[in-house]
């Protein structure tokens, strides 16, 4: 990220070593550089929320040459490096949302705001010992922290320049009154002359959320038909989530555009690079010989125009929209995770793109989620679950959205979906050749009905 910041040695990094931090940092799971060789840890920017409570922005320099910016929730005192999971330090942070407090660094603001609404009065607090403090699940990318079943913090680890996808869209999300989130609650970020990024955002709560992905895996085999309606009202979720974030036309981060020829051309060119790097490293794997010889057969199916308009709109989207993002309340769908993949550069996760994209991405969810049932469960699907799931989700979308947002005809909104779909399994399948090679049949079925239905 851009250039390194500047430092002077504060009370946090005089307390902590920084050899201690080379090894601290290596085991935990939200470090995303553990196959770098580090050459110094430093503590470039901290702040004191109370006497036992600090944030600390460590920059990491790697003897390639490259660093990388982290937060860490430190105790001043005692020097512990990261303290986020321990109860009272998290209530601490909490009740600075609360105050909207805004603390000077060394070098800027440390900035606390709370989403007030009209007729909510003051923050309402809670006595800590009757709230516990719990960490939420085991996340790859940042660390999260449930306070009782009240609200959900999420504290952004490696930190880039500008304001994070997730805050931005539930800002948006909530100010707009889409129903099918969990509502901003408050965030902080960080303002200096030589940073400015979004550090945590806080939601209220869902109580009594079942992740999506695991009601699928349960209700596949014992419940398809309730399923497939549950997948309906997805699709209206989904519908309602893309029409409201392009009302807003006054907004340039979210007013919607008309799809340039630039975003076509990128494409077409990274469909060309997925195939290249696909077939040229294809394996002589009985898992993959469906696909020999097949290359060009997938290239003439790609049928993007070649020049002229496309039709709909470019719009902000969720951009990494699978069942795993969702949980379902026994009535209605909450949409989370809108920090976009978090292994893309933040201005790239900003971009406006396709709601189609979103789509193609949950229908290839429905795909494995249907392999899954087998390859985790060990019990069988419904012979015709993916295709219907699939047209469940698509008739009760495309009956919700708003249409002006999607190409004009219905062969050109099945193109652009396939092809989408397309770009998504050929990333599935060189990812699963690489990570878990019993899985490679599920993105090989899913080019192959995308060969066949073009």
């Amino acid at each position: 990220m851009g250039e390194p910041l500047d430092h002077e040695p504060g009370p946090v990094a005089q307390r902590l070593d920084p050899e201690e931090l080379h090894s601290w940092l290596r085991e935990q799971r939200w470090f995303a550089a553990k196959s770098q060789t580090i050459t110094d840890v430093e503590v470039v920017e901290e702040a004191e929320v109370d006497t036992s409570l600090a944030l600390a922005l460590v920059q990491v320099h790697f003897a390639n040459g490259s660093h990388e910016l982290y937060q860490l929730l430190t105790d001043p005192v005692g020097g512990d490096p990261d303290v986020l999971a321990d109860g009272p330090h998290a209530h601490h942070l909490l009740a600075a949302i609360d105050d909207a407090r805004e603390i000077a660094g060394r070098h800027g603001q440390f900035c606390f705001r709370h989403v007030r609404h009209e007729d909510a009065g003051p923050a309402t607090r809670t006595d800590p010992a009757s709230e516990p403090v719990r960490p939420m699940g085991a996340e790859q990318s940042n660390s999260s922290v449930v306070f009782g079943d009240r609200l959900a913090l999420k504290l952004f680890r490696r930190l880039e320049p500008g304001i994070n996808p997730e805050l931005e869209m539930l800002r948006f999300l909530t100010a707009h009154e889409y129903p099918n989130i969990a509502a901003l609650y408050g965030w902080c970020e960080y303002e200096g002359d030589a940073l400015a990024a979004t550090l945590a955002v806080a939601q209220q709560f869902v109580v009594d959320g079942t992740d999506g992905w695991e009601l699928a895996l349960a209700e596949i085999p014992t419940a398809p038909d309730t399923l497939l309606g549950r997948i309906a009202e997805l699709g209206t979720a989904t519908a309602r989530l893309h029409s409201v974030l392009a009302t807003d036309a006054a907004d340039p981060a979210f007013s919607p555009q008309d799809p340039s020829t630039e975003l076509l051309n990128l494409l077409r060119a990274t469909l060309d690079d997925q195939l290249e790097r696909v077939f040229g490293h294809l394996p002589d794997e009985p898992s993959v010989e469906p696909l020999v010889g097949l290359e060009q057969t997938i290239r003439e199916r790609i049928t993007l125009p070649a020049q002229g308009p496309l039709g709909g709109k470019s719009i902000r989207i969720h951009g990494d929209l699978h069942l795993g993002q969702t949980l379902y309340t026994g009535h209605d769908w909450t949409l989370l995770d809108f920090e976009g993949e978090p292994a893309r550069p933040l201005n790239v996760r900003r971009q406006k793109r396709s709601p189609l994209r979103d789509v193609a991405s949950m229908l290839r969810s429905f795909s494995y989620a249907t392999w899954a049932v087998r390859l985790q469960r060990g019990q069988e699907a419904p012979a015709d679950f993916e295709a219907r799931a699939r047209q469940a989700f698509l008739d009760a979308y495309f009956a919700a959205v708003d249409p002006a947002l999607l190409p004009t005809g219905q062969a050109q909104i099945q193109g652009l979906l396939g092809m989408f779909e397309l770009e998504k399994a050929l990333y599935e399948l060189r990812y699963e050749l690489d990570n878990r090679p019993e899985w490679v049949p599920i993105p090989v079925a899913g080019i192959l009905r995308l060969i066949e239905a073009g």
